[in-house]
């Protein structure tokens, strides 16, 4: 897994969040991008490829950030992917919202989240 003495030694910044709150919301963030998808995906509608190339780059990248913030202990480098993840879930829910307003709707609580992870991020790099 990753270092914690490492993580745990870090200045955290205002409002950082008690590590046990993270699973659950990011259970619950996972389940709601799932039925977004799922939805999506049965929606018959065509012009529909965009979403999913949207949906993978930000994908890729929520798969990327962890090992590089945690693994790696690259602070900058996961604030760049964190950054880019922002943009591309945006453009995925402007996708999703245009095609079927309900999945585009689902992603908000997932954007607003990765969008406290990006200050986190920031935060940790300038702190520490």
């Amino acid at each position: 897994m990753y270092d914690s003495t490492w993580y745990n030694n870090l200045i955290q910044p205002p409002f950082a969040p008690p590590n046990w709150l993270f699973a659950p919301v990011w259970g619950v963030l996972y389940s709601m991008i799932a039925v977004a998808l799922i939805i999506y995906i049965n929606k018959q509608e065509y012009g529909k490829k965009s979403g999913y190339v949207f949906f993978t780059i930000q994908l890729i990248l929520n798969l990327l950030w962890s090992p590089v913030f945690f693994g790696m202990q690259n602070m900058g480098l996961a604030l760049i992917i964190v950054i880019l993840m922002d943009i591309f879930v945006l453009l995925t829910i402007i996708k999703f919202y245009s095609v079927l307003k309900l999945t585009g709707i689902l992603l908000i609580p997932y954007f607003v989240w990765i969008l406290f992870a990006t200050y986190l991020n920031a935060g940790y790099l300038f702190l520490n």
